[in-house]
């Protein structure tokens, strides 16, 4: 079947009306997800065990479990217990893609802050630095820069990951372009290839020119 070039113009149109519920999803959950991620790994390096036990293994389960089950949990759990929509079928996906990749997150900066060597807090130590002025003066660059590629890898999967948001019939572009194919239409499910690449060629972009910005912390 040949496309017309009106066919064309109305697709990319509705497609990049679902590209904004894309990058909403993706805005969102990075937002929400690397203050929370920072908050679970200073949990999981707790001197205190319990919560240290606690943290690691609320991390294990949300990585072990696929995303996509957290997704149905998070909208249809609440529903089953207390028989009413607590997060309409938005809200959930962003519940439960903002617990996800925080976890994810959370072992990335774990890596990053256990990576740097007790020396540099002891030099901070004698200095007479307090622990929070060792941490955001001397630490948190060294840090920022070990943990840049492994964190890249994760939002660029993330990127990719907000077309799991339509198992709970949220309308995100790969949705959109689903619903095309009841009308014959497959063509448009190949189209959003584009919209992705585009997205990761620029964060792609963008992270590596951060790299060359932190290029003078040698670690």
């Amino acid at each position: 079947m040949s496309i017309t070039w009106t066919q064309f113009i109305q697709v990319t149109l509705r497609l990049l009306e679902g590209f904004e519920n894309t990058c909403l999803i993706f805005a969102l959950t990075l937002v929400l997800a690397l203050p929370l991620g920072l908050v679970i790994s200073f949990g999981s390096m707790s001197k205190f065990k319990p919560l240290a036990y606690l943290t690691k293994t609320f991390v294990w389960i949300i990585r072990g479990v696929p995303l996509m089950l957290q997704l149905f949990i998070a909208f249809y759990i609440p529903l089953l217990i207390w028989k009413v929509n607590i997060f309409d079928r938005f809200e959930a996906t962003i519940v439960a893609f903002v617990i996800n990749y925080a976890c994810y997150l959370s072992e990335i900066y774990r890596g990053g802050i256990e990576s740097i060597s007790k020396g540099q807090y002891e030099a901070g130590q004698v200095l007479g630095m307090t622990k929070a002025q060792i941490f955001f003066k001397i630490i948190l660059m060294q840090v920022v820069k070990r943990i840049i590629p492994p964190m890249s890898n994760e939002i660029i999967t993330l990127v990719k990951d907000t077309a799991l948001a339509r198992v709970i019939m949220v309308t995100e572009i790969f949705k959109v372009a689903e619903e095309y194919s009841s009308y014959a239409l497959i063509w448009p499910l190949f189209y959003t290839a584009v919209f992705y690449l585009a997205f990761v060629g620029i964060l792609t972009l963008l992270f590596g020119f951060i790299e060359k910005k932190l290029s003078y912390y040698k670690v």
